[in-house]
This record gives structure tokens, C-alpha cells and sequence, in this order.
């Protein structure tokens, strides 16, 4: 397959335009500048919520939050009950890079959140953990495993990394000229600025190395210090807020320009290692509030910071075949994934959520489409099944355990953990939901979570969706029970209520509400937004006006406040103004159909019937019942236009490959050679091993116990406290020693195991540490008389109800196995027998045996065969 050129997209957080713009006109940021100059810039708008690793998945992906997996910043820990940095295993589609490297394009990815552990890409990989610094200078600085891909670079880029102990004064004073007047003591932020300093140079030596030592078509790098910067220092960034002190604005103004004119010197290198024949791509994930919209306190939230960030990033790119000094609108960070994979003249899958940003392309080339990629079979770069995990089904597997005994009970604090971030991950799966206008699958999620927790933010969501259904009782009788009289937390919920009163037709008794909560919590822009609306019911053109231009006075960025506008101007017959107006609002929010709808009809007005009619079409592709579109689209085609054909096309016709072509296309992804998802050529570290253990495990009530009962009648020593004693659940005993459950943060105990036989359930394998040599006997059994097994066993302890099941534990267990699969085959110092359970119960000599000849011991067979009774054989599955 001919390859277009490369592409070097680089990822700024929270870069925006406000701050750029200036520096750009000072002369210092000349990179961006001349980019700017030889290609297309826009604005770019960010989804909701605004959390920064599930927008960077979805840039990577071109989908949204549900279909890609990432909800959040942090994720139930698959391995024990408790919380960890969200993982890239959880990540359930495809990425660009996995995409490219399935069609042999050499792929790049630096620093990527998240993306850790490192995929094994047709390229180098290395996560979002390699640049922190976890320990002072002068101890040990670890590479975590799993950093780097492919592994022999670890050394590398383990020599690239730069500590902050390493910065100088130098380093600082262009970030605070003021060095010398901080109490050291006291304020600390210059260890901060000294952190992020060091783990962006660390980043970009990473990507600079990578661009001249290897071989790549698609290079990503990802910086996440403006972001860092301006959540330290924006609030010192002139003008000088409100109640900032003198000295520590003198001190700090400096430091988010700063941090722009940094990256753009490292855009500079990057560019020019790139080369003429690279497309570059640069953009934000979202803005960063730097005026008077600065919010000086934060909301009591989970993840409050994210209220410091404005909803359009920045979008620059240059290369060949891209317009020179041009302006785009209308688009979103789910466009950069299917705009890639043209440029790579690739399909663009049909479920993803974005689309191709043709308006930056010189010459029209139609768009190739593909089912889903995720189809397509063959190596990736993806991890293997066995170390992907659903999080919250993996955290009800856990709960399980621990019930069943095999695992310890967690600490308070840890669950507690897990319960809120299962938490938050559903709220912001709800967000996904209303933010992409699904609002029906929101309420689902929001419901239940209201029914546990009455938190205003909850209430505010469920009762917006609710208005949004039109289903207004149920919006009010949420408003009800949750409304908290002069509490300014609950003026969201206040806003809905006037917002009813609108849809009632009783605008002025809505404009009364707006007035009294302005009064109390000052300039709003959402509250005169509704205003605006109550005047625009009332008729009241003008005053409508005024409130619209107040709020664009305030922030020219408001999509809804122009398309008010648009109507007000309309009513008023000054078409012009109503067109403009509605273009802005499209360009900021190309997905507004109300606003392609009011640009419809000023060009209906103004006799641009041809224009009207393309405006009114897309309006009717985003929202299919608006008749009113619908009507005046027959309006144009009959008496304007005189197009019949145009009568019945109404919806805008997509590009589509040809069949033929695309079943060819297809049919040469389908057979691409399978890959070895660990590389041949690994460099194997010569090994030193304490002892040798030998480990019985499956999953739970898998036949665990009966294997050590048979091991048990051989000259093996079995590492047993006697602590759990044999019941009605498992009458020849448990064979189980307490320490075992503690094996995901205790390994103390482990020597003394050495030489004895241990029983270690499947999901704490993964914990063991590689300075001992392992023989597992693994034993499977069938899932369904596992799960009935366990079922059975929590109903006798009272645990459980009869018929009580958890849901995703089939799923989970499943995964676990693949999981061990994995793990087994990437440690050459684990050695493992599978055995079958219902083997064992009708052959137990032959798998006795099996078991001797595995282990190499002298023993009799028919002893370890006769604790095997076949009447404990309960739960047997007959389908």
C-alpha cells in the first residue's frame, strides 16, 4: 500500500488560543506562527466531560468515552480491591496507532495519558509513567515495568530522563525572573514548575531521540505542562485578578507565557526533525480560562480543576496538500483519528463518531469507509485479551473472592475508594450520554445513581435530561426533592426550574426567577442566556438583543448566545446580521441545528435559496424531525429551485468507496500474517532464583482443595496454617495458609514456601515476584459449575440469597484466564500442568500421574487417587 506521507501530530493540554494569539503577534512563538501561516489553524471543540484521558482516548480513537472505555481519571484496580492511575488496558477499540500498525506503518507513541503499560506498536512506545521522577536524586530513579516498547530501549530511554534536582536557577528564571524574592520555605510552587519542567524536557528528549534513531510514518507526542502550568500559575497571569497579592503576582506572571514560548522552541525541533514532507498536526484537548472568566474558587467536586478549562482547544495543521494561511470551523476532537487515517489513505471506520476535516485539504479526495476496524483481524499493537480487563466487572469478581475466603478483606479505605470511582466512572459515562445528546441512555445511569445519592450535581444532571425528554413532571418532582432554598450550590437545579416555567409560556415569571438568583450570585452567563430566551418569548426583540451582545460582550466563544441572537435579528428582518451571526455560532459549534436552521432562514430571506437549502439539509441531518427545515426544503426545491430529483434527497449523501473495492480492501486486512504479541527477539536478562515453590491454582471452587488433598499423600510438604478448617463446603479441608491472600502487597512470607506446596488462587498469580522459579498445576473446570459452586457455598454461609448472582462475573473470570495465559507465557521462570477437573474425577490415575511426572517426585499414584471422591463431584454441568 502506498504510503501518502508521515504525519507528526503533537498534543498540547489545555493550549489555547487566548494565550497564543498575543505571543504570536509579539514574535515569541515563531513556530507556531509560521505554521499558522503555512497551513490551517481553528478552533476545536472539547467533549464532555472535560477530563483530560478520556478526550486524549478519544482523539485517538475518533469515538466517544462509552465505545472507547477510559472514564476517568483513576479505575478500579483489576488485581485487588482498590484504586490505580487509569490504564490503557481498559481501552476496548483501537487507536490510531494500533490501526497503522496493522497495515505496517511504522508508529511512534510518546507519553500518550494513557498509555500505559506500552503497547506493542510496529514502532516505539513509551507511557505516560516514564517522566515522573518518584524518588530523590540521589536514590534509585526505577523504570516501572511496562514503561518502554520495545523493551531492549528501556536502558535508552531510562538515560534520557531528567530529574528536577538536575535544573538549575538558570532554568527557572525565565519561568520567574523573581527568583530570589520566594520564601523558599514557605512557597513551594517552584518545586512544582521545577517538576513539570523536568518532565516535559523528559518527554521531548524521549520524541526527539525517536524521530532521529528509528524508522516512522506516524509519530504522536504528548504534553501535558501548559496544562500543569496553568492550574499552578493562571491565576497569577495578567491582568491581575481581584484579591491576588502584589508580590505573588509579581512574581508568578510570567510563568504560563513562558511555558507557551518553551513549547513552541520544542514545536520548533520537532518540526524540523519532522521534515518538508510531514504533515503536522497540533491541538489541545481544550482551552484553559486566562481573562476575567478565571474562576478564583473551585466547587467541592471530584475533579474540580476541570471547571478551570474552556471548551474550545487549538487545531493548527500544515503540510503537503493542506491550505496555506486558512481558518476552519466546526471542528471536534473526535475528527482527528478519521483525519489521520486519510491522510494515510485509509478507510475511516464507520463507527467512529467523527468525521474527516475535509475544508483543510487543497484538492477534494473522497473518503474510504470500513465497517469497524475493530473487525479486522490480525496484529494490532493492542494488548493481548489476557491483560484487557472490564475494571467494575473485575472489582465484582473481587468482591467474590473475598467473600469466598481467598483473598483478604480489603481495607476500609481501599473500598470505599472503589465504590466512589465505580462512582464517578457512571456519573461520567452519564456525561458522555448528555453530552453527545443520548439523553434516554443518561437517565438509565443517573436514575440509579440518584436513588443512592441525592447530590445536587446528580439531581442537576437527572432533571436536565429530563427536560431535554420533555418529560417535565418528573423534572420538577427531581427539582423538589433536592432543592435547597438560598443555597448557592443549587442554583443549576434554579435555572432548570426557570427554564420549565419558559417551556410553560409564563416567560416573565422565568425572566423574575433569573433576575433574583443574578442578584445573588452576579454575572452568569447561562442565567442571562435564559433571559435572552424569556425575551425572545415575550417578543421583546430588542431587549433580547442587549442580553445576547451583553453575554458575547463578556465571552465572544458562546455558541447559543449568537443563534438567540440570529432570532432576535431575524424578527427584526436584518438578515445580514441574523446570517453572520448564525455562521458564528456554527463555527464555534459546527453540531447545532438550530443555528444551521436560523442560517437556513436568513439566506431564505436574502434569495441565497442554494445556500439556504444546503443550510436546511444539514439542520435536518442532526436533528430529523425539525418539519419546519423539512417544509421550507420543499419551499426551495418546488418554486425556487425547480428541482424535483432534490424533492426527495433532503439528507446529505455521504462519500462511499466502491463495493468492490472496499470487499478487496477488506479482504487483504483479513490476511495480514498474526504477529507474536511478545517480541522474538527479546533480550533475556540472565536470572538468579531463591528457591524453587510449587503453586496449585485455578479459579475459585475449580478443584483447588482436592489437588492439594492429593498432593498431600506424596513426600511433598504442604505450606499450611490450619486456619481454615474443613466444613460442609469442602469436608477434607482447605489446605490454605492466611498469608497467601496478602500476596498483592505482602511477599515477605514467600521464603518460607520455598521447596513446599502452596495454594495460590489464579488472580494473585500475576503478584508473584520473579526471584523464585514457579510449577503451577493449573486446574480448569467449567464456569457454569464453578459459578454454581460458589453460588451454593455463599447461600450456605448467608452471604448471598438464593439466587442472588452477580452480573459480569462469567465475563471477568474468562479474562482472568486470558490473562494467566499471557502471564505464563512471558515468564521463563514459571512452568505450568493444565488439568481438567472432570478428568480428574473419571481418570484420577492417568492425571495422577501426570502430576508426578510433571513435579518428578517418587510417589504412589493410587494414594493420591483414593482422596478423589467422585460423590463431592455436586455441581456437575450436564448440558
Amino acid at each position: 500500500m502506498k504510503k501518502k506521507n508521515k504525519v507528526l501530530l503533537v498534543g498540547w493540554d489545555a493550549a489555547d488560543w487566548k494565550v497564543i494569539t498575543p505571543l504570536m503577534e509579539a514574535g515569541e512563538m515563531p513556530a507556531l506562527k509560521s505554521m499558522v501561516e503555512q497551513g490551517v489553524m481553528a478552533n476545536i471543540a472539547t467533549l464532555e466531560p472535560v477530563f483530560s484521558p478520556m478526550l486524549w482516548t478519544s482523539i485517538a480513537t475518533g469515538k466517544y468515552a462509552d465505545k472507547h472505555g477510559i472514564l476517568g481519571f483513576t479505575e478500579p484496580d483489576t488485581n485487588t480491591i482498590g484504586v490505580r492511575p487509569v490504564s490503557v488496558t481498559s481501552r476496548k477499540t483501537k487507536a490510531i496507532w494500533n490501526i497503522l500498525s496493522q497495515q505496517n506503518f511504522k508508529t511512534n507513541i510518546i507519553g500518550w495519558w494513557p498509555s500505559h503499560p506500552a503497547e506493542p506498536v510496529n514502532g516505539i512506545c513509551v507511557s505516560n509513567f516514564y517522566q515522573r521522577a518518584s524518588k530523590p536524586i540521589e536514590e534509585f530513579w526505577p523504570m516501572l515495568p511496562g514503561t518502554v516498547h520495545p523493551k531492549e530501549l528501556t536502558s535508552v530511554f531510562k538515560e534520557l530522563r531528567l530529574h528536577p534536582a538536575e535544573l538549575t536557577e538558570a532554568h527557572l528564571m525565565p519561568f520567574i525572573p523573581n527568583l530570589d524574592k520566594i520564601n523558599q520555605e514557605e512557597d513551594k510552587r517552584w518545586e512544582g514548575i521545577m517538576k513539570i519542567l523536568a518532565d516535559t524536557a523528559t518527554i521531548h528528549n524521549a520524541a526527539t531521540w525517536s524521530m532521529e534513531n528509528s524508522e516512522w510514518d506516524f509519530m504522536a507526542v504528548y504534553f501535558d505542562a501548559i496544562d500543569h502550568f496553568s492550574h499552578l500559575c493562571m491565576k497569577f497571569h495578567p491582568p491581575q485578578l481581584p484579591g491576588i497579592p502584589n508580590d505573588l503576582f509579581s512574581i508568578y506572571k510570567e510563568v504560563v507565557n513562558s511555558s507557551y514560548k518553551f513549547h513552541d522552541m520544542m514545536l520548533e525541533r520537532l518540526i524540523k526533525l519532522a521534515g518538508n514532507d510531514c504533515t503536522v498536526i497540533l491541538l489541545s484537548d481544550h482551552g484553559f480560562h486566562s481573562d476575567h472568566n478565571r474562576p478564583l474558587l473551585l466547587p467541592k467536586v471530584p475533579a474540580a480543576p476541570a471547571y478551570e478549562h474552556r471548551p474550545y482547544g487549538v487545531f493548527c495543521v500544515k503540510g503537503p496538500g493542506i491550505k496555506k494561511d486558512e481558518r476552519v470551523y466546526g471542528i471536534n476532537l473526535l475528527d482527528i483519528a478519521p483525519t489521520v487515517l486519510h491522510l494515510f489513505n485509509l478507510p475511516v471506520g464507520e463507527d467512529m463518531d467523527g468525521k474527516v476535516i475535509q475544508q483543510i485539504f487543497e484538492e477534494y479526495i473522497p473518503i474510504k469507509r470500513i465497517p469497524s476496524w475493530d473487525l479486522v483481524q490480525g496484529a494490532s499493537g493492542m494488548h493481548p485479551d489476557g491483560l484487557k480487563q472490564d475494571p467494575q466487572s473485575a472489582q465484582e469478581a473481587l468482591k467474590q473472592l473475598v467473600e469466598l475466603g481467598y483473598i483478604e478483606q480489603p481495607d476500609e479505605n481501599a473500598e470505599k475508594a472503589v465504590e466512589r470511582t465505580l462512582f464517578e466512572q457512571n456519573v461520567n459515562l452519564a456525561r458522555v450520554y448528555m453530552g453527545s445528546g443520548r439523553y434516554k441512555k443518561a437517565v438509565e445511569i443517573l436514575e440509579k445513581l440518584f436513588e443512592k445519592n441525592k447530590e445536587i450535581r446528580i439531581a442537576t444532571r437527572l432533571a436536565r435530561c429530563y427536560y431535554q425528554l420533555y418529560e417535565n413532571q418528573k423534572a420538577e418532582e427531581v427539582i423538589k426533592q433536592t432543592l435547597l432554598p438560598d443555597e448557592k450550590e443549587s442554583m443549576a437545579l434554579k435555572l432548570i426550574e426557570g427554564q420549565l416555567l419558559l417551556r410553560k409560556n409564563k416567560p416573565k415569571e422565568a425572566i423574575k426567577l433569573f433576575k433574583e438568583m443574578q442578584k445573588k450570585i452576579g454575572f452568569s452567563t447561562h442565567l442571562l442566556q435564559e433571559v435572552g430566551s424569556g425575551f425572545l418569548l415575550l417578543k421583546k426583540w430588542k431587549m433580547a438583543e442587549k442580553i445576547f451582545l451583553q453575554i458575547l460582550q463578556n465571552d465572544p466563544d458562546v455558541a447559543p448566545a449568537y443563534n438567540g441572537l440570529a432570532v432576535a435579528y431575524i424578527e427584526q428582518k436584518r438578515y445580514e446580521e441574523a446570517a453572520e451571526a448564525s455562521l458564528n455560532a456554527i463555527g464555534l459549534f459546527f453540531e447545532f441545528p438550530m443555528a444551521h436552521y436560523h442560517l437556513g432562514l436568513a439566506l431564505f430571506h436574502l434569495n441565497e435559496f442554494e445556500h439556504a437549502a444546503r443550510a436546511f439539509e444539514v439542520a435536518l441531518k442532526f436533528l430529523p424531525n425539525l418539519a419546519k427545515a423539512r417544509n421550507y426544503l420543499i419551499e426551495i426545491y418546488s418554486n425556487h429551485l425547480k428541482d424535483a430529483e432534490a424533492l426527495v434527497k433532503i439528507q446529505e449523501v455521504k462519500d462511499r468507496v466502491d463495493t468492490d473495492s472496499n470487499e478487496e480492501f477488506l479482504l487483504q486486512q483479513n490476511s495480514l500474517d498474526t504477529q507474536h504479541l511478545i517480541e522474538k527477539h527479546q533480550k533475556e536478562k540472565e536470572k538468579f532464583y531463591e528457591g524453587e515453590i510449587i503453586i496449585v491454582s485455578g479459579l475459585p471452587r475449580s478443584g483447588t482443595s482436592m489437588l492439594m488433598q492429593m498432593l498431600q499423600q506424596t513426600e511433598l510438604e504442604i505450606f499450611t496454617d490450619n486456619e481454615r478448617q474443613a466444613d460442609e463446603n469442602n469436608p477434607k479441608g482447605y489446605l490454605e495458609h492466611e498469608a497467601v491472600k496478602r500476596l498483592a502487597r505482602d511477599k515477605a512470607w514467600l521464603p518460607l514456601a520455598n521447596g513446599k506446596v502452596v495454594k495460590i488462587i489464579s488472580h494473585l498469580l500475576v503478584h508473584l515476584p520473579s526471584r523464585f522459579k514457579y510449577k503451577i498445576i493449573f486446574i480448569h473446570r467449567n464456569l457454569n459449575e464453578i459459578l454454581s459452586s460458589q453460588h451454593k457455598m455463599l447461600v450456605r454461609e448467608g452471604k448471598i440469597k438464593e439466587g442472588e448472582f452477580r452480573a459480569g462475573l462469567q465475563m471477568a473470570y474468562k479474562e482472568n484466564l486470558k490473562r494467566i495465559a499471557m502471564w505464563e507465557s512471558s515468564n521463563s521462570n514459571v512452568e505450568m500442568l493444565h488439568l481438567k477437573y472432570a478428568e480428574i474425577i473419571e481418570n484420577t490415575e492417568v492425571e495422577a500421574l501426570k502430576i508426578k511426572t510433571f513435579l518428578k517426585i517418587k510417589t504412589d499414584t493410587k494414594k493420591m487417587a483414593e482422596v478423589v471422591e467422585k460423590k463431592l463431584y455436586r455441581n456437575k454441568n450436564n448440558d
